[in-house]
């Protein structure tokens, strides 16, 4: 097997840790995209856009520098038709996919098999194909079909396909067989990835270290430290913990996290295992909850009689907000902060405008990217160890509860429970019964000699008194 080009992806640590599981400080370097900062995060994608905001939005208005799009948004009609991604022009050094989403041309494109959560399938992975969840339903991706996928699409990065049950923990055969199943997968990309022909040059591979113990996934940590080292460029890891599996010499690789943490807490948490790039859906999931995100790292310094613990958001449902014009957070200098205030982002969400929802998505991404910013700055100065147990003194450990109704939940973004599950949406339109009947009873004849109890009865009008 051929190593990949140089030019490709590049990773340096800027602040090394003194042993393998530290927070470290790096960069990630793609020739054509702009230099990430690690520890950092890569923005979660909905069919191709970041959830409530366009692309040209996300340009203008975020820092984001990277999004994560996951094949199964796009192949929902595969194998039986060609989706329609493969087949969007692009020069041979572009993306068709980047092009498809209108990606701006210098953000990190990474594509893997599953969205950020998953929803669990109910069939299970074969030695040959993954289980996922399409707009239109369950279906297989083939371990084949995968790789043409990759080649075909080019992304900057592409998460190696792996064997990981979602749900009940896997027991302890099926725990040999998704190491065995990922070898031969992960061998089956590195492979397609290098093909002369059909390869992707530009594509970067980062292989998957399994969410189980070292013994059951030896053979392929093995492997993958003696074979595929050259042609692997990071490591994806699918549960913190993972660390500590990671084969002897690939310490340096970049480290991405799909272990959907629940709060800020967890992040740190995880930095502090040496994690260097994360997937986070409590971003969006706050967004749709109407939740304006509100936490800095630091910690701001709180007065020694205070006891109660600052929540880590807003509730922008309350209606203590319609009539507050301050901002979404005091000092903020995201767009929404800087040009709206409360009492119209309340108003927004209690009349279902969905500019509500993009101002929340501007102010919570923002507020993340500062979050990180300040953790990069806390390593530098070799303080995070002390600024992370003070972040967790001040904040509540949970983000708030959801009161308000979100955006209407979409088909593939749950499965269903089973017969007489309460529905996720409310109910768009009522029932008009009681006033059909009304319209029955009523006089069938309007005239002058109608009085205005028999409007009322009948469901015409409403009387009025002063």
């Amino acid at each position: 097997m051929e190593q990949l080009p140089p030019e490709v992806l590049s990773f340096r640590l800027l602040a090394p840790a003194a042993i393998d599981i530290q927070p470290r400080l790096g960069e990630l370097f793609h020739p054509n995209r702009i230099p990430i900062e690690t520890p950092h995060y890569i923005a979660l994608s909905s069919r191709g856009a970041v959830p409530h905001l366009s692309q040209d939005m996300m340009r203008s208005s975020t820092s984001i520098k990277g999004i994560y799009a996951a094949l199964e948004d796009y192949v929902e009609k595969a194998p039986h038709e060609i989706p329609p991604v493969y087949k969007f022009p692009a020069p041979s050094h572009d993306s068709p996919l980047r092009r498809f989403i209108a990606l701006q041309n210098d953000a990190l494109l990474v594509l893997g098999p599953r969205r950020i959560p998953p929803v669990p399938c109910p069939a299970s992975n074969t030695y040959t194909a993954v289980s996922i969840m399409t707009s239109v339903g369950f279906s297989m991706l083939e371990s084949e079909d995968y790789v043409t996928a990759v080649q075909i699409l080019r992304p900057d990065i592409a998460i190696g396909l792996a064997d990981v049950v979602y749900g009940p923990k896997a027991g302890a055969k099926r725990q040999d067989r998704m190491g065995d199943r990922t070898m031969v997968w992960t061998n089956e990309l590195i492979d397609g990835v290098n093909d002369e022909k059909t390869g992707s040059a530009r594509t970067a591979l980062f292989a998957p270290i399994l969410p189980i113990g070292r013994e059951q996934q030896l053979y392929y940590l093995e492997h993958l430290k003696d074979e595929w080292s050259e042609n692997v460029s990071g490591l994806v890891l699918y549960e913190a913990a993972s660390v500590a599996t990671i084969p002897e010499g690939m310490e340096h690789l970049p480290r991405l996290s799909l272990s959907e943490p629940k709060s800020p807490h967890k992040l740190l948490d995880e930095i502090a295992l040496g994690i260097d790039m994360f997937t986070i859906p409590f971003i969006s999931a706050a967004t749709d909850a109407g939740i304006a995100l509100d936490f800095s790292f630091p910690p701001p310094l709180q007065p020694q009689q205070r006891s109660e613990l600052l929540p880590l958001g807003v509730d922008m449902w309350l209606p203590s907000h319609a009539t507050d014009v301050s901002p979404l957070r005091p000092g903020c200098a995201c767009y929404a902060c800087a040009n709206h205030h409360r009492a119209y982002l309340q108003h927004l969400l209690s009349a279902k405008e969905m500019l509500g929802w993009v101002l929340l998505a501007l102010h919570n991404h923002h507020v993340v990217d500062e979050f990180f910013s300040g953790v990069r700055a806390s390593l530098h100065e070799t303080s995070f160890s002390q600024t992370k147990a003070s972040f967790h003194i001040v904040y509540e450990p949970d983000l708030p509860a959801k009161t308000g109704q979100g955006p209407r939940v979409r088909g593939y973004q749950f499965k269903s429970a089973g017969p007489s599950e309460k529905k996720k949406n409310p109910v768009a339109y009522r029932s008009l019964n009681d006033r059909r009947e009304k319209l029955a009873d009523a006089p069938q004849r309007l005239g002058p000699g109608l009085e205005a109890k028999d409007l009322e009865e009948g469901g015409f009008a409403e009387l009025f008194q002063e």
